[in-house]
């Protein structure tokens, strides 16, 4: 940092509003190091909403008259005006977003806007801020994951007679119906939705009032804060007010859960979209092509997501080793909480909206699927249950028709060509009716056990997530 003349220094520590007992001024890198203003420049609606509410605790305390909390409401309007604007000159000098709002703030309107940081510290304003940057972020998170549930819901309607094969240990396993497939992964998403809920609820004790770590020396109105700022209850101790970040580990928590349902269901995306298996065909919108091999469509879009997932991970790892350690109460290293909230709030954003896309215009290839489920022999539990229903135990069951597949691999032959007097060789309770068990499409309607792939329970499953979403 270049050389100040006195008056030069003056200037600066006065630009610091914490600068009365230094004589020094700070160097490149602690200035560089300290400042975060290029990040949490994000909690700007947050920060003004709670020096207003604040201002006017202040104002029915007596520290302000009501001409000064005009004055400091109206220039607080001024400023998120010119910030969303983009016409607000953020100043790193000042080290986050409280200072540059609050030195404007004294800029435009003199002693007023110096007394409005009475009765509060940065610690219990930025503890303050992140729990509403939470609550208004979560809100719009909240309606990208319904309206994904809804998609889903309504993709299983449309498709409840399509039957494709269902996997364990990515094997064909048995046969399922889309639709039920479908809603597996709309019922992980309403766990996300329980999660985040949680989350919200984690944010809803007011932290404002409690000061640096100690309490102040006013009699403030933290109920009245509470009330103003939408709060359902008040912080208790002062120094775990501070050093609480508990509501951001919840929200990371959830983001990162998230993260890893959205990227099982876009392996899944991935897989189905190969020549393989050829199950779905992504669309235009939300595929590439290669730069040398000219027949390519690459799901980037589904990778990118699942990809995305690590991050994810590694935001609440960070706050985890972060928080790791800390004595009680406020350290700087809790300036470390926002990037990896910020950037989870974003990715968690665009990848909702990017999943939505890709779903949206995906087309079904339910003849694949078809297809798909005659293979591997996909109903031969079906054809176990059928002689434990005659009075066979079922591991006498099971053994027979392991010999039935056994037979089909080294004939090359499966379940649906094979002669029934072959089968009725293996045992003498098979009837005439065997050939219909034996039948994939009608595999699933057998399944009417609570939670089954039944279409009596995929209705049911449909008809619950739609008052789920309606009650959450």
């Amino acid at each position: 940092m270049e050389n100040r003349t006195g008056k030069e220094k003056q200037s600066y520590k006065k630009s610091k509003l914490w600068g009365g007992r230094f004589k020094e001024e700070l160097s490149d890198s602690t200035e560089r190091i300290s400042s975060s203003i290029h990040f949490d420049y994000k909690l700007y609606r947050q920060d003004i909403r709670g020096t207003m509410a604040h201002a006017k605790m202040l104002q029915r305390i007596g520290i302000l008259s009501k001409e000064e909390l005009a004055a400091i409401v109206d220039e607080l309007r001024k400023i998120e005006g010119e910030i969303e604007k983009g016409d607000f000159d953020f100043r790193p000098s000042l080290e986050d977003i409280h200072m540059n709002v609050e030195s404007r703030l004294i800029e435009r309107i003199g002693d007023a806007g110096r007394k409005v940081h009475t009765g509060r510290s940065r610690n219990d304003q930025i503890a303050l801020d992140l729990r509403l940057y939470i609550r208004d972020e979560s809100e719009e998170i909240k309606l990208l994951l319904k309206n994904l549930i809804a998609l889903l819901v309504k993709l299983s309607s449309e498709y409840i007679d399509i039957t494709m094969p269902g996997y364990t240990h990515l094997q064909v396993a048995q046969p399922v119906r889309l639709s039920h497939h479908l809603l597996a992964h709309a019922w992980n998403i309403l766990r996300d939705i329980r999660r985040l809920n949680f989350t919200i609820d984690s944010c809803s004790d007011l932290p404002l009032g409690v000061g640096a770590l100690a309490g102040v020396n006013y009699d403030n109105d933290r109920e009245f804060l509470k009330m103003e700022l939408n709060f359902k209850n008040i912080t208790s101790n002062s120094m775990d007010t501070v050093s609480d970040r508990d509501f951001v580990l919840d929200f990371l928590y959830f983001s990162a859960v998230l993260g890893a349902h959205l990227s099982r269901f876009c392996e899944e995306l991935v897989l189905w979209s190969t020549s393989e298996f050829g199950f779905i065909t992504l669309s235009d919108k939300v595929t590439t092509g290669s730069s040398i091999m000219p027949q390519k469509r690459n799901p980037d879009l589904a990778e990118l997501i699942r990809g995305k997932s690590g991050r994810l991970y590694g935001n609440l790892m960070s706050l985890l080793t972060t928080l790791k350690g800390l004595p009680l109460t406020y350290n700087r290293d809790l300036q470390e909480d926002k990037e990896p909230l910020f950037d989870s709030v974003d990715t968690i954003k665009l990848s909702l909206e990017s999943m939505y896309e890709m779903v949206s215009t995906m087309r079904i290839e339910a003849g694949r699927m078809k297809r798909a489920v005659y293979t591997n022999f996909s109903t031969a539990t079906d054809l176990a249950d059928y002689l434990t229903k005659k009075g066979v135990p079922f591991r006498e069951s099971h053994e027979i028709v392991g010999n039935i597949v056994r037979l089909c691999e080294e004939k090359s032959l499966d379940f649906f060509n094979l002669p029934f007097e072959t089968i009725k060789k293996f045992s003498s309770h098979f009837g005439d009716d065997i050939m219909d068990i034996l039948n994939p499409e009608g595999s699933t309607d057998m399944k009417a056990s609570m939670g089954g792939t039944s279409p009596v329970e995929i209705r049911r499953q449909i008809e619950l997530i739609s008052k789920i979403i309606k009650e959450n």
